[in-house]
């Protein structure tokens, strides 16, 4: 019996569609509203974009039942396997991420209804899901306005010194620790005021406490503190804490180093700060 060859044709492209269909089509009793019986992914050999892509996390994110194709395939794509555009009711997507140094490969899966807007998403492994969880930021520490840090100068420079090179090791640890407070604290500005005792001269006093706050802002800004929130003054002896009374010059120096600090004083946010509750 022979054939004719238009028949043939005809027959052979009837197949090659039914079978495109098949392919097209791989999961069961989709809805009317766009939800699958039985949802079947391609396997992810069969993808025509053999190597998928990396998304960007932010545009799944954005994904919501009710988007149009266009919409879809603005944020995504085009789907990765043999899907067209009209009267398809699935779209298939192989996605790549990173995560911990390694290379993890999802399958996504948009089903339409019968309107063509995508109503349902399924991922295979289901886990990929949790890649677009967004990891919560640390809560900022909470720093009251009128919080101080008062730091030797002695145990921060030796005696009248002042250059970040002249700081003492134990100065530099109790500086690592506040800054580690104030790069995560929610803070409105930092003051650094540098204070010393009165032997010298006012004027070298003055100079030397306005580098010695310089000194311990850099040393902050280094390790983290935002630069911008952070003011450097010096006082020279205006503000002494403690009064002595003439005496020896080594006796002298030791009375007198409470007056040698730096200060290192926070205003908050006020809108970071708890608000004061009477007591009742």
């Amino acid at each position: 019996m022979k054939h004719d060859p238009k028949t043939a044709f005809l027959l052979l492209s009837l197949s090659a569609a039914l079978a495109a269909c098949g392919t097209r089509h791989v999961s069961r009793d989709i809805s009317p509203q766009g939800i699958a019986g039985e949802v079947i992914f391609p396997a992810a050999d069969s993808a025509t974009l053999k190597d998928g892509t990396f998304p960007n996390p932010a545009d799944l994110r954005l994904i919501a039942p009710g988007m149009t194709k266009d919409q879809l395939s603005q944020l995504l794509g085009h789907p990765h396997f043999r899907e067209g555009y009209a009267g398809v009711r699935e779209w298939d997507y192989l996605f790549h991420f990173r995560k911990d140094g390694k290379i993890i490969t999802c399958q996504y899966k948009a089903v339409f209804d019968e309107d063509y807007l995508a109503q349902s998403f399924h991922w295979s492994p289901q886990s990929c899901a949790d890649l677009l969880v967004e990891q919560a930021p640390a809560a900022s520490a909470v720093l009251a306005t009128g919080t101080r840090f008062d730091l030797s100068a002695d145990a921060l420079f030796a005696f009248g010194k002042y250059q970040a090179g002249d700081m003492f090791p134990q100065g530099r640890e109790q500086l690592s620790a506040i800054a580690a407070k104030l790069k995560d604290a929610d803070t409105a500005s930092i003051a650094v005021v540098g204070h010393t005792d009165r032997i010298g001269s006012a004027a070298a006093n003055q100079l030397l406490s306005e580098r010695r706050a310089a000194t311990v802002r850099g040393y902050l800004v280094q390790h983290g503190v935002a630069a911008a929130g952070i003011a450097a003054e010096g006082r020279g002896e205006s503000e002494p804490v403690k009064e002595c009374a003439e005496q020896p010059r080594d006796a002298l120096v030791a009375c007198l180093a409470p007056n040698r600090r730096v200060e290192i004083q926070v205003a908050a946010n006020r809108a970071a700060e708890k608000p004061y509750l009477k007591p009742q």
